[in-house]
């Protein structure tokens, strides 16, 4: 399936748009700064993004917090160096959660360059053999 549209905020008050990242591989992740695993999982993710990145590999990060200062603390302490940072601060009624259906988080979603949904739930080494089958070693 076709991955849906995002347009939200960042924690500047710049609209990012998921489709912007169209011709790219995209990690789409939902998560937020008090999910314990979701946090754990960072690190895995931070990884992905400084070996492919180059090669045309994004994470567009859709957070379900809901005070801003948390979200931006959790940011800057998980290294997540990449541009695409959105919520829009209301928890699980997260505009775009709701309508991807997410349940729990983490969850994450590969979207192609095509913007086809290559495959969800990569999670540590599954999304670094993934990423190995699309860009290589």
């Amino acid at each position: 399936a076709e991955a849906l549209d995002i347009v939200m905020s960042d924690p500047d008050g710049n609209t990012r748009r998921l489709s912007d990242l169209r011709g790219k591989v995209v990690l789409l992740d939902f998560w937020a700064s008090w999910c314990g695993p979701c946090r754990r999982e960072n690190p895995h993710v931070v990884h992905a993004y400084e070996k492919y990145n180059s090669q045309g590999f994004e994470v567009f990060s859709v957070s379900l917090d809901s005070d801003k200062s948390k979200w931006m603390r959790a940011i800057q302490q998980d290294g997540l160096v990449w541009d695409n940072h959105v919520s829009d601060l209301r928890g699980w009624k997260n505009a775009a959660s709701q309508a991807y259906g997410i349940s729990s988080i983490p969850h994450t979603m590969l979207i192609g360059k095509d913007g086809v949904i290559i495959q969800t739930h990569l999670r540590g080494i599954m999304l670094e053999d993934e990423l190995i089958k699309l860009f290589g070693e």
